[in-house]
């Protein structure tokens, strides 16, 4: 990744700020997690209170698109972050009083934070591509990628250290602190203001810009392309690393919990380092033909990998250090090539989606390849019970396999057609 970039003062303080509260916020959750878990000693009521979030993102996504791209961006992002220090802020207050929180003040809590967050992220779908030149978007998304991981890697390790010590208190008041800072932060920052808000505000000038942006998915190749695909790998790729891996490791490998420790760190870390060393190469690359090649690496793995855990192999074996090992470099491989696909995918939609449409598209384009997450993590969970993880694995590759080659010609096109379907979705604005 090139320096440049990070010496720019207004880009420097928003990844500052997304650093300072994205290590809030995933602190808080795993602190959050390890609380209900204490109070209830229920994995399930705690699924229960990460499923919740999918329900505020199902019902005011479209209406967070639509607001992100009226409205001031630079002004939003600093009154929700506001926002969250005073909620967490609140918490923490109440928590302070009663020496604890109740399910059902968890329950709201989770909710107003979705809530929040879905409104954040329309707001700032667009300030990267237009606080960058184009040339420049593949480092920006590189460098944002860089500091999502870091603050994904960091906050568990950060998180266990001050929730042991201090509890869940101390944790909300640093989290509620850090949006503080964040907002701060993005009070400095020079974002130019190309939101697109109309004359009158009112349902028909809602419904109209939102079948607006509707319709720039539609028409846009890569984008429709992008969200069918992406659903796809989604629904098969999410339940392999939330649950898939966890299992086998632990369930199947025996692994001891430092061995479990130290798998994690290595998949966090090929996340880490995939955007530091990847930059400069894949810049060489069309971004369609890499979109197909980090696919089809991915779906190649997984189809290595599902042999592994079968019974066939572990019996011939006098210890499960040789399997665990395998299993280690080959999911290092997988996060490298999941990664680079996140960076090559964010930034041609970036560059082919107008930046006053950006909040209404990316809301929109996010809920749809995410919305069946939760629906193939039940899916292959219950696989990974009832028949062998191995087969569970093969069956997610074959699938990923066909879906891939299915969108090739969509997705080798794009290479071709890019500047094309940029002019014509501009047209069409």
């Amino acid at each position: 990744m090139s320096m440049k970039l990070i010496k720019q003062r207004d880009f420097f303080l928003l990844m500052l700020g997304k650093l300072v509260s994205l290590l809030g916020s995933n602190m808080q959750q795993f602190a959050l997690s390890l609380y209900v878990l204490s109070l209830t000693g229920s994995a399930t009521i705690f699924a229960s209170i990460l499923s919740i979030s999918i329900l505020p993102r199902l019902l005011l996504s479209p209406i967070a698109g639509v607001f992100g791209d009226w409205f001031d961006r630079k002004k939003s992002i600093v009154i929700l972050d506001l926002l969250n220090f005073i909620i967490i802020g609140i918490y923490a207050v109440i928590f302070t009083l009663n020496g604890s929180l109740t399910l059902p003040m968890i329950y709201v809590l989770v909710i107003l934070l979705e809530i929040t967050e879905i409104f954040f992220g329309s707001a700032m779908s667009a300030v990267i591509p237009s606080m960058v030149d184009k040339e420049e978007l593949l480092d920006a998304n590189s460098f944002n990628s860089l500091v999502m991981n870091i603050g994904q890697l960091l906050a568990p390790i950060i998180g266990a250290v001050v929730y042991g010590t201090f509890g869940l208190k101390i944790v909300m008041i640093i989290n509620s602190l850090s949006f503080l800072i964040s907002a701060i932060s993005e009070m400095f920052i020079n974002i130019p203001e190309k939101h697109k808000k109309p004359e009158s505000i009112s349902i028909k000038a809602f419904k109209k810009d939102l079948l607006e942006g509707i319709n720039i998915i539609k028409s846009n190749k890569f984008i429709s392309t992008m969200i069918s695909l992406g659903t796809i790998i989604n629904f098969v790729i999410a339940p392999i690393f939330s649950i898939g891996l966890i299992f086998i490791i632990k369930e199947v490998l025996r692994a001891t919990d430092f061995q479990f420790g130290i798998f994690q760190m290595v998949l966090s870390s090929s996340m880490l380092l995939a955007p530091i060393f990847s930059a400069n190469y894949i810049k060489k690359i069309n971004v369609g033909k890499l979109c197909y090649i980090s696919f089809i690496s991915i779906a190649l793995f997984i189809l290595i990998m599902s042999p592994i855990p079968s019974k066939t192999i572990l019996d011939r074996l006098d210890t499960n250090l040789i399997p665990y090992i395998l299993m280690l470099i080959i999911s290092f491989m997988v996060g490298i090539f999941a990664t680079i696909a996140n960076i090559a995918m964010g930034t041609i939609f970036n560059q082919v989606t107008p930046i006053e449409l950006m909040g209404r598209t990316s809301t929109v384009f996010n809920l749809a390849v995410t919305v069946f997450i939760p629906v193939g993590q039940m899916l292959f969970g219950y696989l990974y019970d009832i028949i062998s993880p191995s087969y569970v694995m093969a069956i997610s590759g074959i699938i990923l396999i066909f879906a891939i080659r299915k969108y090739k010609n969509a997705l080798t096109e794009v290479d071709e057609q890019k500047e094309e379907i940029k002019g014509d979705v501009i047209n069409e604005v």
